[in-house]
Parts: C-alpha cells; structure tokens; sequence
C-alpha cells in the first residue's frame, strides 16, 4: 500500500475561541438528529444553541461520536499503515473456462400479460 504523506496543520487551524463556522453548525445539527435517536441515558443533553467557539464544538462532537462508535472512543492512536501490513494477502478470483452464462432470467409468474 502507498503511503500519502499529509502535512501537519498549521497551528492557527484550530482555536478554541474561534465563533463556529457554518460547516460546524450544519455538522452539530446532524449530529444532534443522530444522538436524539440515542436512549436517554446516552444523551448528552447539550443545547447546541448554546455552541458559540470551537472548542465548545469539538467537545459535543466528541462526546456524540464516542456514543456512535464506543469501539472507535477506545482505541487510541493506531496505525493503519501499520494494520495495512498485516492484512493477508488477497485471493485471486477463480479463472473462468471461457464460457459465458446466458442472460436469461426466470420469469415471475404475476409478469405474464393478460
């Protein structure tokens, strides 16, 4: 597998004082449509209208992503490349004997014209 270096983002990409943008406001917004499907028990029960910086919402993000995928909350820093190499190696598909299958399909028997 190809590795694709990504450069690190600056520092200024993220701040925590920073007003949340429209993109943050749409993702809160369907992150709560998930988390109000949740028990509730497992709701958080933040009002999103009260999200004003960056920092406010990366903190619900993470705690309703935690609920989504509890495995995912558990698991820190794990390489996939790393998991990529360990992977088995793919079967190859079995080699056909040159003959194609027809295309014929069987008829349903509500499909005959009356």
């Amino acid at each position: 597998m190809t590795v694709i270096k990504v450069p690190k983002p600056p520092e200024s990409a993220f701040n925590i004082n920073r007003p949340v943008s429209a993109l943050l406001k749409n993702q809160i917004l369907h992150l709560q449509e998930a988390e109000l499907r949740f028990p509730a028990r497992d709701q958080t029960n933040i009002y999103i209208n009260n999200i004003k910086t960056e920092g406010q919402a990366a903190e619900y993000i993470r705690q309703v992503t935690a609920k989504l995928h509890p495995a995912g909350s558990k698991q820190k820093g794990f390489d996939r490349a790393a998991m990529a190499k360990n992977k088995p190696a793919r079967k190859s598909a079995p080699k056909s004997n040159g003959k194609t299958k027809s295309n014929t399909k069987k008829k349903s028997p509500r499909s005959k014209k009356r």
